[in-house]
C-alpha cells in the first residue's frame, strides 16, 4: 500500500457519527508515550497530522484520520498513565470499550508496545480483551532504534510470552528510521483486501466417471 493522501477528521469525547463514517476502521492502541501519534506520523510521511506530546497522557480523545479517502486510522487514548486519577482511567477505559463494542467498520487493532520493557498490567488486559472480543490484531513493538539489531529478539521474549504471540508475528517498529513501516503497510494492504475464498472444486469421483456409450 502506498499512502498519498492523509487527512484528520475529528476528535471524538465518546464514540458517535462523524463525517465519512462507514468505511473500514483501523484502530490504535497503547500506553501512554508508547509513539502511537508518531506512528501515524511516519506511517502517513506528514509530521503534524497527529499531534506528539512529551506529556504522557495528553490524548484524551477519539481522533479519527482519513486515509487515501478509503479508510479511518482511530487513535485511541492511550492508557496506563499513573498521573492520571482513576476516574479519569475509568472514563478512558469506558470510552475505548465502547469504542469496540459500536464499532461495526473496525477491522483490525495494531497494539503498540515499547520493545524496552516489558508488556504492563494494561497492555495484557488490552490483549486479552482483544482476543475475548474477537477482534483481529498486529502486535507492534515500538522505538526499535533505541536498541541494537541484535538485542531486539532478546527483548521481544518477554512480549511474546506476555501477549501469547510469536516473534514473527510481531512487527518491530521505529519513527525515527521507518523501520517496519513497509511492514505495517502490507498488513493493511491485507486487512483492507482480504483473501478470496477458492471456488469449490468438482469433486474428483466425478470426473473420473466416463459417460455411458450409446449402443
Amino acid at each position: 500500500m502506498e499512502i498519498k493522501r492523509a487527512d484528520f477528521v475529528t476528535s471524538l469525547p465518546a464514540y458517535r457519527d462523524f463525517p465519512g463514517r462507514g468505511l473500514p476502521q483501523i484502530a490504535i492502541v497503547g500506553k501512554s508515550n508508547v509513539g502511537k501519534s508518531s506512528l501515524i506520523n511516519r506511517l502517513t510521511c506528514r509530521n503534524k497530522l497527529a499531534r506528539t506530546s512529551a506529556t504522557p497522557g495528553k490524548t484524551r480523545l477519539i481522533n479519527v484520520f482519513l486515509i487515501n479517502e478509503q479508510f479511518h486510522l482511530i487513535d485511541l487514548p492511550g492508557y496506563g498513565f499513573a498521573k492520571v486519577d482513576k476516574q479519569e482511567k475509568a472514563r478512558w477505559g469506558k470510552m475505548m470499550q465502547d469504542y469496540f463494542e459500536a464499532s461495526d467498520e473496525l477491522l483490525h487493532v495494531f497494539c503498540l508496545v515499547d520493545i524496552r520493557h516489558d508488556p504492563t498490567a494494561d497492555d495484557i488486559q488490552m490483549n486479552t480483551f482483544l482476543r475475548q472480543m474477537g477482534i483481529p490484531f498486529t502486535v507492534i513493538a515500538t522505538k526499535c532504534d533505541k536498541i541494537s539489531r541484535g538485542a531486539r529478539q532478546k527483548q521481544l521474549a518477554p512480549i511474546c510470552r506476555a501477549l501469547l504471540v510469536q516473534p514473527w508475528q510481531i512487527i518491530c517498529f521505529s519513527s525515527e528510521d521507518g523501520t517496519g513501516r513497509d511492514q505495517i503497510l502490507e498488513e493493511i494492504d491485507k486487512v483492507l483486501t482480504p483473501e478470496e475464498e477458492p471456488e469449490d472444486i468438482q469433486d474428483a469421483s466425478d470426473l473420473s466417471d466416463e459417460p455411458e456409450t450409446v449402443q
